[in-house]
């Protein structure tokens, strides 16, 4: 089923706004991939909050700190790993069983079409290529619409987004890589591919319908939706649980990630009145996500769509012409 996606100028959601007891406030942005590919966002809020922010934060995540290659900038993404093959040059007919695999060539016939060379990639890697092939083609994108209008505002101020990822050293990283290469196919990647084709058959348009309310700034609707991580969970598994990943320490690397946020968050609003973040919203939202973690340290949170009882109080506010 083809999906219906909005198009034009959109307003995006609003800010979360996370308060001390001392008036600084960190607005942040829940972020949503993919969305829709021929938007414009607005984004006047938060325009408004990167004008006078002391700090822009970037998003929770992890990158692995060598110089070379394969591990520059390595996230949680699986396109990470795009340009590595299976084992001995194995194509994914003989890998995936064959349910598996009569799944994966029909997708591949109608996204993409005649590609030899996505049959030798390690299946994460393909099945994710796949995913954002069918994205395109119905009309939604992953990146390009919410980056670059961070980027110009803060480049009017002389700013960069300042990370909070968690950054794993490698004592070797030759090592580490040729060892990635040798490993095998395992129980977890095959739960990734089976996730990801699941969605692709079945649930575009429901991804599209996220992207919408996005787009629209549909709180009510992105908040009923169900969990839209699944995927990424059986994908990100499969990474973390490979030998590789965890000879680099990322066991437990959701938590970890979180706390390198919450650490990162709570120096930025110690020194500046305003600070902006972004987050996934999905991430943003969960029972365990950044919102439960800062309300659990005392943060007062109110949502975009909350009446703040400080707009109409009397006295000062922090951030200059910003509510606090």
């Amino acid at each position: 089923m083809e999906t219906v996606v909005v198009t034009g100028a959109q307003p995006g959601p609003g800010l979360w706004r996370v308060r001390r007891e001392d008036g600084h406030t960190l607005y942040i942005l829940g972020t949503q991939s993919p969305l829709p590919a021929d938007i414009t966002w607005r984004a006047e809020e938060v325009r408004e909050v990167l004008a006078e922010a002391g700090a822009a934060l970037g998003p929770p995540g992890v990158k692995v700190g060598a110089d070379i290659g394969f591990f520059r900038g390595l996230t949680l993404a699986p396109s990470a790993f795009r340009a590595m093959r299976n084992p001995d040059g194995a194509k994914l007919e003989s890998l995936l069983p064959p349910d598996l695999y009569v799944r994966w060539a029909a997708l591949k016939q109608r996204y993409i079409g005649r590609d030899r060379g996505i049959e030798r990639k390690r299946p994460i890697i393909a099945v994710y290529q796949l995913y954002r092939a069918a994205l395109e083609r119905n009309g939604l994108r992953e990146g390009g619409i919410i980056g670059p209008v961070i980027a110009e505002a803060l480049k009017a101020r002389a700013m960069e987004v300042a990370p909070t990822v968690l950054d794993l050293k490698i004592d070797d990283p030759g090592a580490a890589l040729s060892a990635f290469r040798r490993e095998t196919l395992r129980p977890e990647d095959l739960d990734c591919v089976r996730a990801t084709l699941d969605i692709i058959e079945n649930n575009l348009p429901r991804i599209a319908a996220r992207a919408n309310a996005w787009a629209v700034g549909d709180l009510e609707t992105l908040r009923s939706m169900p969990d839209a991580r699944a995927q990424v969970s059986a994908c990100l598994s499969a990474w973390t649980s490979s030998e590789t990943a965890r000879g680099l320490g990322m066991a437990d690397i959701e938590a970890k990630v979180s706390a390198a946020w919450l650490s990162t968050v709570e120096a930025a609003m110690t020194e500046h009145p305003v600070v902006f973040a972004s987050v996934p919203l999905n991430s943003l939202l969960s029972a365990d996500g950044q919102l439960s973690a800062l309300r659990a340290r005392g943060y007062t949170v109110i949502a975009p769509d909350e009446v703040d009882p400080a707009e109409s109080a009397p006295g000062d506010t922090a951030g200059g012409g910003l509510k606090p």
